[in-house]
């Protein structure tokens, strides 16, 4: 018998390699979205509504085993930040992102707050909506409801108070990166209405400071006002760095008034497949999963819905 030629024993040696290869890489692109690029799944708090200031324990728990890995808060759920981080920490979680206020947070002891936000191991302080002018009031007027208040002041909106959104932002955010807190800005649809040539959501990004504020796109929000959330994204790449994670059904009619028929992740008309790696290359990384009421069903059972969807996404 001939023994192998060197030559060829290169070539099987090259040929093994290249398979092993192309199967690593195979593998690696079924990997889900989240998995592959070693991203935690993160919920807003405010998608659980009251349970969990009733339970926090017993609710972050459930968060914990469903398998979330972080929050976002919407408030300190009437704690103090050294409970509420043990809390956290208790459930093995961890919480990066804190949605603050304009009227009564960011307007007031900036100083408490980051000392606040650092005992959290919060670093991200985002304004979930715009800072009311005080034209408008503080407060619903007799017999109106707070959603009819917050759409009568969306309707009001001028781009002069979007610009003086802006410069609060700049200014409160300068502030808080001393103490290692970015601001940033949670949009929901009326920023998506037409002011001429712009809209809101144009004008806080156009006059803030990249260096000082980002942005969080919620994308159910983005999606109710008729706009392509992927499209903003890749338009203006590396001023959002964080997400909503938010469904809602095709029945959804677009508008700017705080409207839409909500849905668990997955379930409704947005396509994950191409939103989650649009979002991750646009400079996307925080994650977290909202949604609106109504519920179809109990709160944390729609946040095991939305939860177990993304993390079978393979994108």
């Amino acid at each position: 018998m001939r023994p192998i030629s060197s030559d060829l024993h290169r070539r099987g040696f090259l040929a093994a390699g290249l398979a092993a290869m192309t199967a690593t890489g195979a593998d690696a692109a079924a990997k889900p979205f989240f998995a592959q690029r070693k991203l935690p799944i993160s919920i807003q708090l405010y998608t659980l509504g009251p349970d969990v200031a009733k339970d926090l324990d017993g609710t972050l728990g459930t968060v914990s085993k469903i398998g979330y890995k972080a929050v976002e808060l919407a408030s300190f759920l009437g704690r103090t930040p050294t409970d509420l981080r043990a809390a956290i920490d208790r459930a093995g979680l961890i919480c990066r992102s804190a949605h603050i206020q304009g009227r009564g947070g960011l307007d007031g002891d900036l100083a408490k707050l980051a000392g606040d936000l650092n005992t959290l191991g919060v670093t991200n302080a985002v304004m979930p909506i715009f800072y009311i002018p005080d034209r408008f009031g503080r407060a619903p007027a007799v017999g109106e409801t707070f959603p009819g208040f917050l759409r009568r002041i969306a309707e009001g909106m001028t781009a002069d108070d979007w610009k003086m959104n802006a410069d609060f932002l700049n200014a409160k955010g300068a502030v808080l990166k001393t103490s290692g807190i970015t601001i940033g800005y949670h949009n929901h649809n009326p920023e998506f209405a037409p002011l001429g040539d712009t809209t809101g959501l144009e004008i806080l990004i156009k006059n803030t400071d990249p260096a000082i504020v980002s942005f969080e796109l919620d994308v159910g929000w983005a999606a109710a006002a008729g706009v392509d959330p992927g499209a903003l994204l890749t338009k203006h790449k590396g001023r959002f760095t964080q997400m909503h994670v938010k469904d809602l059904k095709a029945t959804t009619k677009p508008n700017y008034v705080l409207s839409m028929d909500p849905t668990e992740v997955g379930s409704g008309a947005l396509n994950w497949k191409t939103l989650l790696p649009a979002a991750y290359a646009a400079g996307v990384r925080g994650f977290h999963v909202e949604q609106e009421p109504p519920f179809a069903r109990p709160r944390i059972e729609a946040a095991k819905i939305s939860h177990d969807f993304l993390a079978g996404v393979v994108a």
